[in-house]
């Protein structure tokens, strides 16, 4: 779902950095760098949210997943899964 907002990220990057060597100016390859950090810091996030997903679960299936959806678990919405 971010992947169409990173490749813009990436674009307007690449943009900051053409512009920078042109004009000899330092402040969009500084700017530059803090995309690709707010992009690790994502990355972080949502291995965090597996890494605490498979220590309480025991597992990191699909099926399993119940606390992410608006549906209240119960054996009606679990029967459509299996």
């Amino acid at each position: 779902m971010s992947m169409p907002i990173e490749s813009m990220l990436l674009a307007v990057n690449l943009n900051f950095l053409v512009f920078s060597v042109s004009l000899d100016d330092m402040m969009g390859q500084s700017f530059a760098s803090l995309v690709p950090t707010a992009a690790a810091a994502e990355s972080a996030i949502g291995l965090a949210i597996f890494v605490i997903n498979f220590r309480v679960r025991g597992t990191i299936a699909v099926k399993s997943i119940h606390f992410a959806r608006s549906i209240p678990c119960t054996t009606e919405t679990t029967s459509r899964f299996n």
